[in-house]
């Protein structure tokens, strides 16, 4: 069963060391972020198909709140849970989905069997839906990524806490999904990172990019990677079309570019895009950090 929200609480400070300021000042930080995007192409690799459904922010925000409705329902209250009509809701500050793109999104992970009918609601119509196993188990194991993630930074042992008490996790969730949703500078991506993550599978792409070279430390300005588009395109279920375009435009923009005639594969990175990365990341691991604090004081 879900853990119940009943109240909001009040947004509480980041900890000690992650808040964006010093998670920016930390030498240790740009390592850690390969470490984890390596860590989600691993999880992308584990459920490819769930991957392919939420492959893109806007489908990602969708995800974290309607994950969030469900582990916030309360079974005798029938205006709780995931319908189309309290996500739209929930997403409408964000502006980034419109009645028809959440009502087809949850259609579409119906139709792929994540979600299912939930008991109660007043109505047919109104009927909450509910993750199944297999969402359940994919959130659940992205979570756990997170929060090795936070570990790796401070050395703690949130990982094996979420595995000794599930309820953390069922805390916590909302309480980081609720918070990015709400942060501009989350939901709205700086210029670089939106070029990759409002495209389908664009965001694990852009990990992947991350997670290549051996530093994200720049030098003249530059950080270079081989890659295979060919392979990449592969790995990810994308076609050859889609990831040129995706990379045609990131070059246009000055975020990435290809190595003099005769070293195909051979790419540069550019410091900004990295920096934008690093900031972007920064935030969400802000509001990870706080949600499992907030959640493991409430017992």
């Amino acid at each position: 069963m879900p853990h119940v929200v009943a109240k909001q609480p009040v947004e509480q400070p980041a900890p000690a060391g992650f808040t964006v300021h010093a998670l920016l000042q930390n030498p240790e930080f740009r390592p850690v972020l390969q470490a984890a995007a390596r860590t989600l192409i691993s999880v992308n690799d584990l459920f490819p198909r769930i991957a392919r459904l939420v492959a893109s922010h806007q489908k990602w925000m969708l995800t974290q709140a309607a994950y969030a409705l469900h582990l916030e329902r309360d079974p005798d209250n029938p205006d709780s849970g995931i319908t189309a009509a309290r996500l739209l809701k929930l997403m409408r500050d964000t502006g980034g989905a419109s009645r028809n793109t959440t009502a087809a999104f949850l259609a579409e992970l119906v139709a792929y069997k994540l979600l299912r009918p939930a008991a109660g609601g007043r109505t047919r119509k109104a009927r909450p839906l509910e993750p199944t196993e297999a969402s359940r188990d994919a959130m659940q194991l992205w979570f756990r990524s997170q929060m090795s993630t936070l570990d790796l930074l401070d050395g703690g042992n949130r990982v094996r806490r979420v595995e000794d008490d599930a309820t953390i996790f069922e805390r916590a969730q909302p309480l980081a999904a609720r918070r990015l949703l709400a942060d501009v500078k989350w939901t709205k991506p700086p210029d670089g990172i939106a070029v990759f993550v409002w495209s389908e599978s664009g965001g694990i792409i852009l990990d992947d990019l991350m997670a290549h070279p051996p530093s994200l430390a720049p030098v003249d300005g530059k950080i270079w990677i081989d890659v295979n588009l060919a392979k990449l395109a592969e790995h990810y279920l994308i076609s050859n079309t889609h990831l040129r375009r995706l990379f045609a435009y990131a070059e246009t923009g000055g975020y990435l570019g290809r190595a003099d005639a005769g070293r195909r594969g051979r790419f540069w990175l550019s410091a900004r895009l990295v920096e934008e990365y690093a900031s972007w990341q920064a935030i969400k691991v802000e509001a990870l950090a706080s949600a499992f604090d907030q959640a493991a004081d409430r017992r």
